[in-house]
């Protein structure tokens, strides 16, 4: 996917040759009841990659993930998996599809044990001892505290967890919705660490963060939301000269 300009809308961006991108918004327009809250939206995250999606509070990041999620509908535009238009899907079909999201907050089950947790994952038709393995590979800590309440977890430690189990379900697509929040900077980029190897498996993943500095280092693609549309799309380095004109209003 290669851009026609260094930092540019991405209705002027166009994957190269046969390369369609695994996820795409194209014109997509969504809101809660009379309000518009997302104005014509387009953005491709390609095969194996990062795309790092920023911007300030209110500028529609959450409804744009709502939508791609399932849940909240699309009003006009078309939203697509694999090339596949997904308008209407709900989020149980976009999941078969390959679709999987780490909410805000991780969303693990608090009251159960982290094996109780990647059991949980199972539902796909993968066997816990598998499903255990791979986790435990990926996050040793885990493996420690296997019998230990999800609950009790450090924050850290239960986006771990979030993020084994997503990986359990073998996605397509994974988004991250605010991976930083509260965790410490150590703690933030060792988790980026572990999403950078994911995408090199193939996984293509669309991270929404508020604070742009950790996730721009291991971002391939980056791009700003102001105002409900994506103003703009390029490299990471390209993206961060332009952040403080999307944030500040500069």
């Amino acid at each position: 996917m290669n851009p026609t300009g260094p930092t540019v809308p991405l209705g002027d961006v166009h994957p190269a040759g046969d390369d369609r991108p695994v996820l795409e918004l194209r014109a997509v327009t969504a809101g809660y009841g009379a309000i518009e809250v997302l104005h014509g939206v387009d953005l491709a995250v390609p095969e194996g990659s990062v795309v790092a999606l920023l911007g300030p509070n209110g500028a529609g990041k959450s409804t744009m993930l709502r939508v791609i999620a399932g849940q909240l509908p699309v009003t006009g535009g078309e939203l697509r998996i694999a090339g596949r238009v997904m308008n209407g899907a709900s989020p149980d079909g976009l999941a078969r599809r390959g679709l999987c999201v780490i909410p805000e907050g991780r969303g693990v089950f608090p009251n159960l044990t982290v094996r109780e947790n990647l059991w949980m994952a199972t539902h796909t038709g993968a066997g816990l001892k598998a499903v255990e393995e791979r986790a435990y590979l990926s996050f040793p800590q885990l493996g420690q505290r296997r019998r230990q309440l999800a609950g009790t977890l450090s924050g850290g430690e239960q986006q771990m967890l979030a993020m084994a189990r997503a990986l359990a379900t073998d996605p397509a697509v994974l988004l991250l919705d605010e991976l930083s929040m509260g965790l410490a900077p150590l703690v933030v980029g060792h988790l980026y660490e572990i999403v950078a190897r994911v995408a090199a498996t193939g996984v293509s993943i669309l991270v929404v963060e508020q604070f742009a500095a950790m996730v721009l280092g291991m971002a391939d693609w980056a791009a700003i939301m102001t105002h409900g549309r994506i103003s703009a799309y390029g490299r990471p380095a390209e993206i961060d000269a332009v952040l403080s004109t999307a944030y500040l209003g500069a």
